[in-house]
């Protein structure tokens, strides 16, 4: 039986590849190649390029804001309806759980309600000034083409993240979804159609980076770069982009601190330490891979984090019991376990997990693997391993905490478990993040800006701060003098 064959999305339909190449794409539970995707070129991204360019300059760019709106909204609906078709593909592409990626899709539909109602709310400035004769004022303009790069562990919800509040701003876009995670994306961009949009305002072309996206990147006629990923692959685009004096929204990795004090609830907090680093099997930007206990609590926490993670089930995604499922690529598997034996050899002390499960699938499991006598210079302390590892240090009051948890080259998130309103403050002002929860974790909202200090990135997502990193503000001078000033004298 042939495999479902994925082309390039282009100007409104589906389009070959111009190199005719195709790659292989794999479900990380059976192992087994399910789907062919569309190996793009820098051919395929002129094409690409060039459509939503003549988009933006024409259809698109002829909208009112208010009209737009009124497409991103029946976008939202058609989300809606289509969510547990998009939800299987994508599920079947990076393993996640089934019920993880319906709800995550789902919310889709609310980001671009949320963007829809922003698009027509855009709202310019008249500016007193301290000129005579003058009329000041300001217009907010789309940037133009963006580039939109995303990874593979949460694709649909990343990508929408930056594509809604550009597609509110008045931009048009080109998305390279990551190789590992292509097929719902191209799914996804079906609805375009459907909804009603001009053809060519979103475009997908699918490949590899060297051959897709750095030609993306540094394209005369793409404005503005939106990622998520890591932190090397972030070096290189910024690189890039500054080579050309673009503007870039950066989404990084990061080493999040998740702070338990002597007052805190701790079966609450038991509970947060799980959902920070243990949901998604890790794989998650804002993961909470550095629990930071306060000592007197320090052997109570570990004993009662260890009895409730022995009750998870690994196994099948597609199943409603299933609480960790396996990881999504085989280099990224590979890498968890070098980060494992790298701990160890460091002199940390694994007292939960700490191997491959061979029994499940085809073999891409790594057991919950929880490590203490972590000192916070450790690698496994510093590094972003992306999998369901956690380190496990102590810390002797408030003061020690916040060094603790700001000893770090990122800034993603963090979060603080206490009782005490003062304290609760006090961590939050203090830590260098750009989320900070109290007494819980992991959670997004379309109303709120997310993004990181440090090498955590540049830019925010969400929130109606997002619709700004796609706009130019343009200053406008009206002069109501009627008699012209002297040429020679500056006001």
């Amino acid at each position: 039986m042939s495999l479902p064959q994925y082309d390039h999305f282009i100007n409104g339909t589906p389009v070959a590849p111009v190199e005719g190449g195709y790659f292989d794409t794999e479900n990380p539970y059976t192992g087994q190649i399910w789907a062919q995707v569309a190996r793009g070129s820098a051919a395929d991204v002129d094409a690409a390029v060039a459509a939503a360019h003549a988009a933006f300059e024409g259809p698109w760019g002829g909208l009112t804001a208010t009209r737009r709106g009124q497409l991103l909204r029946r976008l939202a609906d058609l989300i809606i309806q289509h969510a547990p078709r998009l939800a299987e593909i994508e599920q079947r592409d990076n393993g996640k759980l089934s019920s993880e990626v319906v709800a995550q899709v789902r919310y889709m539909g609310d980001y671009f309600h949320y963007y829809a109602g922003l698009a027509d709310k855009i709202e310019s400035k008249v500016i007193p000034t301290d000129k005579p004769g003058v009329f000041t004022f300001t217009r907010y303009e789309a940037k133009g083409v963006v580039a939109i790069i995303t990874p593979w562990n949460s694709p649909l919800t990343l990508t929408s993240w930056k594509l809604a509040p550009a597609l509110a701003a008045g931009c048009t876009a080109v998305v390279k979804p990551s190789e590992f995670t292509s097929a719902s994306m191209l799914e996804f961009a079906t609805l375009f159609e459907q909804a009603g949009f001009p053809p060519g305002v979103v475009n997908v072309v699918t490949g590899f980076g060297p051959e897709v996206g750095e030609p993306l990147v540094s394209h005369p006629d793409v404005a503005h770069i939106g990622f998520t990923g890591g932190e090397a692959a972030g070096k290189r685009i910024y690189e890039a982009a500054a080579r050309h004096l673009k503007t870039v929204t950066l989404e990084l990795g990061g080493k999040s601190p998740n702070i338990i004090f002597d007052d805190a609830d701790l079966d609450q907090a038991v509970k947060g330490v799980v959902s920070g680093i243990f949901a998604a099997s890790g794989q998650s930007c804002q993961a909470g891979s550095r629990v930071l206990v306060q000592e007197s609590i320090h052997d109570a926490l570990i004993e009662r984090l260890i009895a409730f993670v022995r009750t998870a089930k690994l196994g099948d995604p597609t199943q409603p019991d299933t609480q960790i499922g396996p990881i999504a690529t085989r280099p990224q598997f590979q890498k968890i376990l070098d980060y494992i034996q790298i701990a160890r050899d460091e002199g940390a002390t694994c007292v939960l997990g700490g191997k491959a499960r061979s029994d499940l699938g085809a073999g891409q499991f790594i057991e919950p693997t929880i490590f203490t006598n972590v000192a916070n210079h450790m690698r496994i302390a510093q590094e972003e391993v992306f999998g369901p590892v956690l380190c496990v240090i102590p810390f002797k009051d408030e003061a020690d905490a916040i060094r603790i948890g700001n000893d770090i080259l990122y800034g993603l998130a963090g979060a603080v478990w206490t009782r005490s309103l003062h304290r609760a403050m006090l961590v939050t002002e203090k830590l260098k993040a750009g989320t900070v929860w109290v007494n819980n974790y992991r959670a997004t909202s379309m109303t709120t800006p997310f993004g990181g200090y440090k090498r955590s990135g540049i830019g925010r997502e969400s929130g109606s701060d997002a619709v700004y990193e796609y706009l130019d503000t343009k200053s406008v001078w009206i002069s109501t003098d009627l008699d012209v000033p002297n040429p020679f004298i500056r006001r």
